[in-house]
């Protein structure tokens, strides 16, 4: 198999960026010491010249990779139950549930999205890599919602299009921390400077994200929001109601776990048992792939979600006004 060619331009709020850091938003699977190897194996061009690791990037410079060939994966098919809310010729939507990792990848080679795919159809777009036959985008593991997923390289592509030129909907309904008012979020997500696994704001050198934030409900303390993203970052919302001090309920790595009175011991027990972000891509809208025509699908609220809403709910209704 030959090694594949990713082909990147450096904006304006990128420039002086390091490239080992500039590569490492881009490829966010590979590791860091694995970029730099490529950078030092002279896989990557600035320019047109051979790159060094810690070299300054100009806003314009255009960057090359020759990404080794991946070693071929044996993703397995496996027979895994998926609620399938539309199948048609060259696409289908699926309503992920929480739990499940999207594609194979280090440390996650079995019980994912695609083999749960692979055990249910025999033909899948070919994709961006080996491992990721027909995933046009993905969703955290512990996300739950609507995901659309291609079945032909043509769909594929129009699909993926769609997702670059930010000409899809995307609606997701988190329970968060504390009452919530309507706002804009317009602040840069980029890596932690420390911890690989996180995501953190980033003025300086992160990418540019916005997120629509509407409230649906006020749970005495807690609130029921709409999430709209308009750019597709990297743990883009659950960052975004971090830094707003809204974090999502049961997200152990964006300070959404959080205690409450001993006075309420059922609503501690129900919080201690939701051990994952309560975030739900709940609408998805794009065009038809291949006829053109606007779809819209709605993934309902998994169970764990619903019965915390629900006493929620009870709660606030019996909380004196």
């Amino acid at each position: 198999m030959n090694a594949g060619i990713d082909r990147f331009r450096v904006e304006v709020h990128q420039a002086k960026t390091r490239l080992d850091r500039f590569l490492m938003e881009r490829w966010p699977e590979r590791s860091r010491t694995s970029i730099q190897k490529a950078i030092t194996r002279g896989d990557v061009t600035v320019g047109g010249n051979p790159a060094k690791t810690g070299q300054r990037l100009k806003a314009g410079d255009e960057i090359l990779c020759r990404a080794p060939a991946p070693t071929p994966s044996p993703l397995q098919p496996e027979n895994i139950p998926l609620e399938i809310l539309e199948e048609q010729d060259d696409f289908l939507v699926v309503n992920k549930p929480a739990g499940m990792v999207t594609h194979p990848a280090g440390g996650n080679w079995q019980g994912t999205l695609v083999n749960a795919l692979l055990g249910r159809m025999s033909t899948l777009s070919t994709g961006s890599h080996p491992d990721r036959p027909g995933i046009v985008h993905r969703l955290d593991k512990g996300t739950s919602g609507v995901m659309v997923v291609a079945k032909s390289d043509r769909a594929h592509r129009n699909l993926a299009e769609q997702f670059h030129n930010r000409q899809v909907e995307k609606v997701y309904l988190a329970l968060v921390w504390g009452t919530v008012r309507p706002r804009v979020i317009k602040s840069a997500v980029g890596r932690h400077h420390r911890e690989r696994m996180r995501m953190a704001i980033r003025s300086e050198d992160g990418r540019p994200a916005r997120t629509r934030i509407h409230s649906r409900e006020n749970l005495s303390g807690f609130s029921l929001v709409e999430a709209r993203p308009e750019t597709g970052r990297t743990h883009q919302i659950r960052v975004h109601l971090q830094s707003i001090r809204h974090p999502v309920v049961g997200d152990r790595l964006y300070g959404g776990e959080r205690t409450v009175s001993p006075r309420l011991p059922e609503l501690r027990a129900a919080l201690a048992v939701f051990r994952r972000p309560a975030l739900h891509a709940w609408k998805l809208r794009f065009q038809h792939p291949t006829e053109g025509h606007a779809l819209e699908y709605t993934a309902p609220l998994p169970e764990d979600f619903q019965e915390l809403l629900s006493l929620l709910r009870r709660r606030s209704r019996q909380a004196p006004s």
